[in-house]
């Protein structure tokens, strides 16, 4: 892997984490089409690409972040207490399910059909607001937490897009588009910072030869994922969240034609 193909992989991962067309998925397909064999991008590059998109999620909610924290030492301040502990209930299910789906994410992210059909299903999830509307108006509580915790330890899979699947959800649970999108933001955080804590031996495996290598990819990520935030909240304000789905369904056909003919 070179510099160019460290940052191509960077921008698809920056850009995919928080767009609803799922990161993992790119990244699959990305690894196929530029003929990267298995395990010849390390896990330790992956595990830094979605360490920069933590670092672009915290830079962008720093001030609510800032309040959650303060919220643990001061009074008076429930909303921000009560986030915490929604945040910590939707990250449940993606640690339980999480091990029990890991061997299947492997076998899947080195099937490029597969994928380009999990892509597919990305799309039709991103219509379901538009074809079945709930005109209820709900509040994110306890229950909707675990529910949208549930459809981001789905999107484990690539080709399930996370933000798609929790931000959908949130918004079938009748929760206002632009909180479950900011809920959706948040709960990467655990969610990432978790997987690193757990696989930090890696990154000592990182090649001296390839830190700049590296750097470079972390470093695209990093702006694409704060161009991804922005992106989303202002679809979702203009009510265009779904017409990704056009382009999930899209990338997922073409993928299809594309590796089955190979």
């Amino acid at each position: 892997m070179n510099l160019i193909d460290a940052i191509i992989l960077g921008i698809v991962q920056g850009l995919t984490e928080f767009l609803p067309i799922s990161s993992s998925g790119h990244l699959a397909l990305s690894d196929q089409l530029l003929g990267f064999e298995k395990d010849a991008v390390g896990i330790e590059f992956d595990i830094l690409l979605h360490f920069s998109t933590l670092l672009a999620v915290l830079i962008y909610f720093r001030r609510k972040l800032f309040l959650m924290t303060m919220s643990l030492v001061k009074k008076g301040s429930h909303e921000d207490k009560k986030m915490i502990w929604l945040l910590m209930i939707g990250t449940l299910p993606v640690v339980f399910l999480g091990l029990l789906l890991k061997d299947k994410v492997e076998a899947i992210s080195s099937n490029p059909i597969l994928v380009s059909s999990l892509l597919c299903f990305t799309g039709i999830i991103l219509f379901l607001p538009v074809w079945l509307k709930n005109s209820k108006v709900n509040k994110l509580g306890n229950k909707s937490s675990l529910i949208i915790g549930f459809s981001q330890a789905l999107a484990i899979l690539p080709g399930i897009s996370r933000s798609g699947a929790t931000i959908t959800t949130g918004i079938m649970l009748g929760i206002s588009p632009k909180i479950a999108a900011e809920f959706s933001f948040l709960l990467v955080i655990p969610a990432i910072l978790g997987g690193t804590i757990l696989k930090m031996n890696e990154i000592s495996l990182i090649p001296p030869n390839q830190f700049g290598i590296y750097l470079g990819g972390m470093i695209a990520a990093f702006i694409a994922g704060l161009i991804a935030i922005f992106c989303v909240l202002n679809l979702i304000s203009k009510g265009k969240f779904a017409y990704f789905g056009f382009y999930c369904l899209f990338v997922g056909t073409t993928g299809l034609i594309y590796f089955a003919s190979r």
